[in-house]
């Protein structure tokens, strides 16, 4: 186990090595790499293959030391903590994007300067464009600075079940611009991080099933309380759904007279994702209950009177 930790270590720091010298030696031209190699063809096409050789094998270097930084830390962290462990997900996949455009970049203007392009201009011209970009595209400034508040405070992670606006899901991906969500229908929604006023985050740490019971007015309430208490007592020793909630099933008592029926409020905490799992399993039992003890739930009735014909005179 030892040895093979090592291994994967040496061999993690070996190609973070082999690829950062490389592209570091691509900024190396004349007099100090091959210098029998300068001003021909064939020495530019030797160095063009030099530095996109580099460039890949640096940015398999930042992916493998990512990757391998993200597996440490998912060690560290308990198997019933699963908000840690897609925080560190959704950050593993910002530091990759980030990553890979860095790489191209840096390699892009390293070919640019082979071809005899002065890279000074273009990165004057850059740094203007950023200027009026600041002042012309302050949505897009926005959206980026409102993704970093997301990613840095916490607020979502990928596999988070979000509520944004009237638009509902999945968190599927996290950009800086971005974020995507995808409904129960299948229907991705792509929202941008600017235009984000509140976010309802319904799986954070973790969740809670809430039940409006109705019963007839004709009902025993202690009895029907009981009742209650029992089959969530019953669900939560199930094997299938122990694992999934984490309090006992809670009673809070009568909360509203409707017209033809009394609401009794029931909650049941569970870990994340599995609240719609587990308050389904609940609202079976619950009917089931009710069926056997012959307790009433109202829906409503409608009597039809046909009246009576005019008598004639």
């Amino acid at each position: 186990m030892v040895t093979g930790k090592i291994k994967n270590i040496f061999y993690s720091f070996l190609a973070l090595i082999l690829g950062g010298t490389l592209l570091v030696l691509g900024f190396i031209y004349q007099g100090t790499v091959l210098p029998y190699l300068t001003h021909n063809t064939t020495a530019t096409i030797f160095r063009f293959l030099f530095i996109i050789v580099g460039a890949y094998l640096g940015l398999k270097a930042a992916y493998l030391a990512i990757n391998r930084f993200a597996a440490n830390l998912k060690k560290r962290v308990e198997e019933e903590t699963h908000e840690r462990i897609r925080q560190i997900d959704t950050l593993v996949g910002i530091l990759r994007k980030i990553t890979i455009v860095g790489v191209i970049i840096i390699a892009g203007l390293m070919l640019l300067k082979e071809i005899n392009v002065d890279i000074r201009p273009i990165l004057t011209a850059t740094g203007i464009g950023g200027i009026a970009l600041g002042f012309g595209a302050q949505t897009l400034v926005r959206d980026i600075i409102s993704g970093l508040f997301l990613i840095i405070e916490n607020q979502v992670r990928i596999g988070d079940v979000i509520k944004i606006g009237d638009k509902s899901g999945l968190v599927e991906t996290i950009n800086l611009r971005t974020i995507v969500l995808r409904d129960l229908e299948g229907a991705v929604h792509i929202i941008p991080n600017g235009s984000i006023q509140s976010i309802s985050n319904m799986t954070k740490e973790w969740s809670r099933y809430v039940i409006d019971v109705a019963v007839a007015y004709k009902e025993d309430l202690d009895r029907v309380m009981d009742i209650l208490a029992q089959t969530g007592k019953d669900l939560q020793e199930d094997a299938q759904f122990a694992g999934y909630i984490t309090e006992p099933i809670e009673i809070l008592g009568v909360d509203n007279f409707a017209d033809s029926a009394v609401i009794i409020k029931v909650m049941i905490t569970t870990k994340p994702l599995k609240q719609w799992e587990v308050g389904r399993e609940l609202r079976r039992r619950i009917k089931k209950a009710f069926d056997q003890h012959n307790i009433e739930i109202p829906f409503p009735h409608r009597t039809i009177y046909w009246g009576a014909g005019q008598k004639n005179n």
